[in-house]
């Protein structure tokens, strides 16, 4: 079930980005006048799982989810339809209209693409509004993995500033480490403020990280509820006691407790619990998995967010600044692909490492908001100058309208091969890792 609410998801998502892209295209040529002889959700070869005609466009539905097209007169494109070019150039073909109106045309599918990531926004922000974690509410400090420690981080420690420039969002600090470049971290550890330095070998690991759970915030132990059977329960915990020892050992957060009752597995341990102004000691039988059956508070019952609302008038502004911060997070992402010290290719990924990052369960909060994000990254992606994509023919119309000499045919033919082959090069790639990734 799992499966198919994300496999669902993404293909509702990637179906409203490429109707909306390809409507941008759409849209641009009928305002010139220009034939659009196809728009079509999802490809076609072979044959089509819907379609209708309605003027001179046939509209359907292609059975190969791997995008979609409009088929626009007289255009060298994925269709590869030489013949139709042989003939002489009509009026409402793409090649006899003026270079700039071309050129509008060809960026229509881009210029959409980021004006929904920005609508998305706005109404988001004027429905939900935004949150975040202040740095400064992280009172009990950090916990840290592995991955955390190698980075010369302890549980406990403060994180204060990041190459001494203050952090305002605390779920921020993994992504600014790895896309600032950042060197080292300013904390606060026993009292004292201590200068971590960052192993710049470590970035790889950081970027190939499952989750940015390097770094979580520190809790306390207060039981929230109980499983089926819990010994805890059992044994009189109640649900506000807040576990602050464990054979002994003062446990004041949940990671000191979770290393504590790991060294008692299937025995009886004495846990101190503080219920109210009184300690309490229990006498607790852990599973052989060293487990009570205690679920603790989530952390928003210990911080204070902060939060921000929106009426419609100030969302506008706000969801544009969220549009080209992200848009700003993705380039500086992609340009860790060419450093060959982080390694970042290893870590692209398909449909599947996309299908992946929606949430299990149906969230239209998180729908929309991964969404907005892969509408910006098609929009950035289309707009490389590789031939086959929309940079590619951007950058032939730029080359056309500064030269004032047009490519041949023959020329743009052999591009869109070109392109096409590397397409498909970096899409058996992508894809590749995931499958390579599932069997690791």
């Amino acid at each position: 079930m799992v499966i198919l609410i994300k496999v669902a998801q993404l293909l509702l998502s990637l179906s409203i980005l490429v109707i909306f892209h390809e409507f941008g295209h759409f849209l641009a040529a009928r305002i010139f006048k220009t034939r659009v002889e196809k728009f079509y959700l999802f490809f076609d070869p072979w044959f089509s799982l819907f379609k209708f005609k309605k003027g001179d466009t046939e509209y359907g539905i292609g059975w190969l989810p791997l995008g979609g097209y409009v088929k626009i007169s007289g255009m060298i494109d994925e269709s590869m339809d030489k013949e139709a070019m042989k003939l002489p150039p009509q009026p409402y073909e793409f090649r006899a209209k003026p270079s700039w109106q071309r050129l509008i045309i060809m960026l229509g599918g881009v210029t959409v693409n980021v004006l929904l990531a920005i609508g998305i926004y706005v109404v988001m922000l004027s429905w939900w509004g935004e949150q975040y974690l202040p740095n400064a509410e992280v009172k009990y400090g950090i916990t840290v993995d592995t991955l955390g420690q190698k980075l010369g981080l302890q549980n406990g420690d403060k994180i204060l500033t990041l190459d001494n420039k203050p952090v305002e969002d605390f779920f921020r600090i993994p992504a600014t480490i790895i896309l600032e470049n950042v060197q080292t971290m300013q904390v606060e550890r026993d009292s004292q403020k201590v200068d971590v330095v960052i192993p710049r070998q470590l970035i790889a690991e950081i970027v190939k990280h499952k989750s940015p759970d390097f770094i979580s915030v520190r809790i306390p132990f207060e039981a929230a509820d109980f499983t089926a059977g819990s010994a805890a329960k059992k044994a009189g915990m109640m649900v506000g006691d807040r576990i602050i020892g464990v054979a002994g050992q003062r446990t004041l957060y949940y990671d000191e407790f979770k290393a504590a009752i790991l060294k008692h597995k299937s025995e009886q341990v004495n846990i101190q619990v503080l219920r109210g102004a009184d300690t309490v000691i229990l006498a607790i039988t852990t599973s052989e998995r060293g487990l009570i059956g205690v679920a603790t508070k989530l952390p928003t019952a210990y911080f204070t967010f902060k939060e921000y609302h929106y009426n419609i008038f100030q969302a506008i502004p706000a969801g544009t600044v969220k549009a080209y911060e992200k848009t700003a997070d993705y380039l500086k992402s992609l340009k860790l692909l060419f450093n060959p010290e982080v390694k970042a290719y290893e870590s692209v990924g398909g449909f599947i490492t996309i299908g992946s990052i929606f949430p299990s369960v149906w969230d239209w909060e998180s729908f929309w908001s991964l969404t907005a994000f892969l509408s910006l990254m098609l929009a950035v992606l289309n707009i490389l100058p590789i031939p086959a994509l929309d940079g590619g023919h951007v950058m032939f119309l730029l080359y056309e309208i500064i030269t004032g000499r047009k490519p041949s045919d023959k020329f743009m033919e052999y591009a869109q091969i070109t392109g096409m082959v590397l397409l498909f090069a970096l899409l058996i790639f992508a894809n590749g890792n995931d499958i390579v990734k599932l069997f690791r």
